[in-house]
């Protein structure tokens, strides 16, 4: 079966990524470039769907910086370096909503049977889009505004990591041998990752707990 999979080029989308493949699915890779301040990310992705050996690999220019609203679309605002109480400055508007917005299109496009997403609610950083409820929402819209759905094939939605915290998901990954050293987790834009953003902290931790060393560099 084919799978469309997001891949930002970030530690839960290639844990997803190579969980969808040991599904046995052909991997149909998505990687949406929304113009964020950590660009190298986009620099994994393509790494990483190429030693997986997606099938296609498509790259969307999608420029979220028009509207601004996150600090990791706006340069105005900075990019934290100590937790936020509620949802953070990171947080960037309806993104997972727009993203699997196109992931659907792509998906119908390529007749894919599924949407891998590696959204999680556990440790995450409060991101309202990365909920159970939204993804169970998002597939009540797919399962009705879709050509596949209304002839009885509907695109499943799927999340394996959901339930999952960062220690588990890097378990799971170094179960199924996923690469991390080249993955890239920073919100921000240095060379090395930054080590004390949101999304640094929560993988050190995540690697520290499951007692695997985490192989990329930090400033």
């Amino acid at each position: 079966m084919k799978a469309v999979v997001l891949l930002s080029g970030g530690l839960d989308s290639t844990v997803t990524a190579y969980h969808a493949k040991k599904e046995g699915h052909e991997i149909y890779a998505l990687t949406v470039n929304y113009n964020q301040r950590h660009k190298k990310e986009i620099q994994s992705a393509k790494k990483i769907a190429k030693t997986m050996g997606a099938v296609e690999h498509k790259i969307v220019d999608l420029d979220l910086r028009l509207f601004g609203g996150s600090a990791l679309t706006d340069n105005k605002i900075k990019v934290p370096d100590t937790p936020a109480r509620g949802i953070p400055s990171t947080y960037v508007p309806a993104r997972n909503t727009i993203i699997l917005s196109i992931a659907l299109a792509y998906a119908e496009t390529v007749n894919a049977d599924c949407i891998y997403i590696g959204a999680h609610c556990l440790d995450y950083s409060g991101y309202p889009d990365c909920r159970p409820e939204f993804i169970q929402r998002f597939q009540q819209m797919a399962d009705v505004a879709t050509k596949r759905a209304v002839e009885g094939r509907p695109i499943k939605i799927m999340v394996p990591l959901l339930n999952m915290d960062k220690k588990q998901i890097i378990e799971k990954g170094k179960a199924l041998g996923v690469p991390f050293e080249l993955t890239r987790s920073c919100y921000k834009e240095g060379r090395k990752s930054c080590g004390v953003c949101d999304s640094c902290r929560i993988r050190l931790n995540g690697f520290k707990e499951a007692g695997v060393r985490d192989p990329i560099e930090y400033e």
